[in-house]
């Protein structure tokens, strides 16, 4: 028997493992699936029989999420120059210097505990809410550890995912990947096992980092990580009581920039993840309304801007899928990276007015309907699904507002939705 967590709203995942004074704290929206053999049970209940055959699960799939966001959460961890205030983590009494790209930089350290899965995962994307002041940045990095074939106990070495502050005037936040380790590789947003068998635990390290002498106070509100090992499903889900439910969010198309900003991606084809958090903040009124830096003409502007607040300069891009959520977690209260492992999980979002943020991927033809034909990787928004439970999205690839609106036959997007990013979701929550 192992349980899947999926959580809506505030929350803080007790992890097995994971020292027990980290609660979980879940409100009436969240939902816990506990997955023996076949069968589902909902909420601790036993569901009758009809209803096991309704949520088809791939048994191989697991995900966990645990995040640490409120002062009892940090005060699980190690602090280094640091302090807990109410419930962030703060650079109070930096410790150490560090050098990076030439500046020095005043540097205190949060360190969470280790987190021991139930199950070995192959992947862990971390993702974090900080609030970088003055020319102050963070830095995010994490480690992983397996049983060695002696049963002992196997510790990879830290590595850093990203170095990320708001602003880029000073400092231009970016990933690092290309990190190899006895266990595991950075590769932008994502850290792989090297092994098939996958890793046990793990643990995130963030350091606060300001120029030396300055007196800026970056803070940590939020951090965590999603591990996973996703295996395609094979089968489609049926509808469940969100059909026929549809959320309102404004359309954006990421086409009608393409040309614009170069020195954020160029728009067009490039913009499908921030044109697609514009969408969903914009949904819940989060979008600032002043203080844009674009050029004169530029329509739906806040697109463009959007763009440069989520670009990676290391990637080269703006579908680094953290610092999405990490900008997005400046504008809203919650906001994560995940994988639900079918639209019966996307549907209790919907049902609740949470819109979501999905990643996909088809080949000619598989997707009936999209204004492109095929892709490696796309993001769009789930916003509902119809009374037949087809599945109804904000595509930005649409060549224009008026057709971003679209609805796609159920089965074709759950695969396209699965198969390749196993599910891979941005929730963001007001």
């Amino acid at each position: 028997m192992r349980l899947l967590q999926l959580i809506s709203r505030p929350f803080s995942v007790l992890t097995p493992g994971l020292t027990s004074g980290l609660t979980a704290r879940l409100t009436a929206t969240a939902v816990t699936l506990t997955v023996a053999g076949a069968g589902v049970v909902a909420g601790g209940a036993a569901a009758p029989a009809a209803a096991r055959t309704d949520v088809s699960l791939p048994k191989a799939t697991k995900v966990a999420d645990t995040s640490f966001e409120v002062g009892d959460d940090f005060g699980l961890g190690r602090r280094n120059g640091a302090s807990v205030v109410g419930d962030t983590v703060r650079l109070t009494d930096p410790r150490r210097v560090r050098r990076i790209a030439g500046q020095r930089y005043d540097a205190a350290t949060w360190t969470s505990p280790w987190v021991d899965e139930s199950f070995a995962f192959t992947e862990l994307i971390p993702s974090w809410q900080a609030r970088t002041p003055g020319r102050s940045l963070v830095e995010v990095r994490v480690r992983l550890r397996t049983k060695g074939a002696d049963g002992r106990t196997v510790r990879g070495t830290w590595d850093t995912v990203a170095r990320w502050a708001r602003v880029t005037k000073h400092f231009a936040r970016t990933s690092l990947d290309a990190q190899t380790d006895d266990l595991a590789r950075v590769a932008v947003d994502t850290v792989r096992t090297n092994a098939a068998t996958g890793a046990t635990g793990w643990q995130v390290r963030v350091v606060l980092l300001r120029p030396e002498g300055k007196t800026a106070k970056p803070r940590l509100e939020r951090v965590g990580a999603m591990a996973s090992h996703v295996v395609a499903r094979s089968r489609t889900s049926k509808p469940g009581k969100a059909a026929g439910t549809v959320i309102d969010v404004p359309r954006y198309s990421q086409m009608v920039h393409r040309g614009h900003h170069p020195e954020w991606g160029n728009g067009g084809e490039a913009w499908c993840s921030p044109t697609s958090t514009a969408m969903v903040l914009e949904h819940y009124g989060a979008n600032p309304r002043k203080g844009h830096r674009f050029k004169p003409g530029h329509a739906d502007a806040i697109v463009d801007w959007t763009a440069s607040m989520t670009y990676d300069h290391g990637y080269r891009g703006t579908g680094n899928w953290a610092f999405n959520t990490a900008y997005a977690g400046l504008r809203v209260p919650h906001a994560r990276v995940t994988r639900l492992p079918q639209l019966r999980a996307a549907e209790k979002y919907v049902r609740a007015g949470t819109p979501l943020i999905v990643s996909v991927a088809f080949d000619r033809g598989e997707l009936r309907g999209a204004p492109i034909s095929a892709t490696a990787g796309h993001l769009m928004v789930l916003v509902g699904f119809t009374e037949s439970g087809d599945v109804v999205v904000n595509d930005p690839a649409a060549p224009d507002n008026a057709s971003v609106r679209r609805t796609y036959d159920r089965a074709q997007f759950e695969k396209a939705w699965l198969t390749k990013s196993g599910g891979l979701t941005y929730v963001l929550e007001d």
